[in-house]
């Protein structure tokens, strides 16, 4: 397993890391949850993501139970929660959702109970708040940082603009600003990595934590002949996903992308992870995986990384046609 330094700070994320989003409580119990946890644990996986809304706070609960059992050291593992949505749904009531101080700080004491855990390694903002001030949001996360109940506050999918933002506000209060985001990044989602957090790269640093590395699937080729039974796309309440992802023009490309995978001799699923992981401006890919098999394969992402010589990349690039393009000032 590789270890990258996430941003500036002097915290180590191995470079793939494992996600619970759609998957606990929703496709797998704590008996896979278990195997599937030490499967990564055993591989070097040092970072378990989480967030409040994933199964309405029960993925959280599964996490924390399996952990438990596990009875890993605190020390060699990293833990992390996100807050915004709130995790009752349609019976969420105001002051349940967002970043105002009350939710930030009761959603930090909810994660820390569902996890069993005294303290978070990384807490994140799931979404810029429009409606709470930036300097309640950064002081907020500071005193939290204090109280010893989170190690690093970090963003997720806030443009680069909003980060600059908390930076300056830290800055000027002398307090501990944002140090990583989690956006989504795949071969089809590449403009907050590759074009908008460029400037924020290298004025503050920033760690990043991705997620979706194989956009939902879609980058498995597992959905080229249509959406399988119990897979993520057959989900119910995840249409939205359906939609956004299976494009036919999206589905041509997969198939390019997996002759040039079956060249290289790894899996297309590999190839994508390795694509992303081969950026160095990705801290850690978050992958999400329901089978024992599915998780063995995108560990494989590791070998493929070595393959991904610049003419893959060109060929890739081909294939795409979707580099961000940089402005010229």
């Amino acid at each position: 397993m590789e270890y990258r330094r996430m941003g500036k700070t002097g915290l180590q994320l191995s470079v793939l890391s494992f996600g619970s989003w759609v998957t606990f409580h929703k496709q797998i119990n704590d008996n896979s949850a278990d195997e599937l946890m030490g499967i990564a644990y055993e591989n070097g996986i040092n970072f378990f993501d989480n967030a409040e809304v994933y199964a309405s706070g029960e993925s959280e609960k599964m996490m924390g139970r399996v952990l438990k059992a596990k009875n890993w050291d605190r020390t060699s593992y990293v833990l992390s929660s996100k807050a915004f949505f709130g995790w009752r749904g349609a019976d969420n009531k105001p002051n349940q959702t967002g970043l105002s101080r009350k939710h930030l700080t009761e959603a930090c004491n909810e994660a820390l109970l569902r996890l069993q855990s005294d303290y978070l390694d990384l807490f994140f903002c799931h979404r810029p708040d429009k409606n709470t001030p930036i300097e309640e949001v950064v002081l907020t996360m500071n005193t939290l940082i204090q109280q010893g109940k989170i190690l690093y506050w970090g963003t997720s999918e806030w443009s680069g603009v909003e980060i600059m933002e908390a930076h300056r506000v830290a800055q000027s209060y002398r307090l501990i600003g944002p140090s990583m985001e989690q956006p989504q990044y795949n071969l089809f989602e590449r403009d907050k990595i590759e074009k908008d957090y460029l400037e924020v790269y290298k004025n503050v640093g920033l760690g990043t934590t991705i997620w979706s590395p194989l956009a939902s699937g879609l980058l498995t080729g597992k959905y080229n002949n249509g959406i399988p039974e119990g897979s993520r796309l057959a989900e119910e309440g995840y249409e939205w996903l359906k939609e956004k992802s299976f494009v036919a023009e999206k589905l041509e490309k997969v198939k390019q992308l997996q002759t040039v995978a079956a060249e290289l001799g790894v899996t297309l699923a590999a190839l994508s992870i390795a694509w992303c992981i081969n950026n160095p401006n990705v801290t850690t890919a978050i992958l999400g995986a329901t089978k024992k098999e599915q998780l063995t394969d995108n560990l494989k992402a590791l070998d493929a990384l070595a393959l991904i010589t610049p003419e893959v990349l060109t060929k890739m690039e081909l294939i795409m046609q979707n580099k961000p393009v940089q402005a010229e000032y």
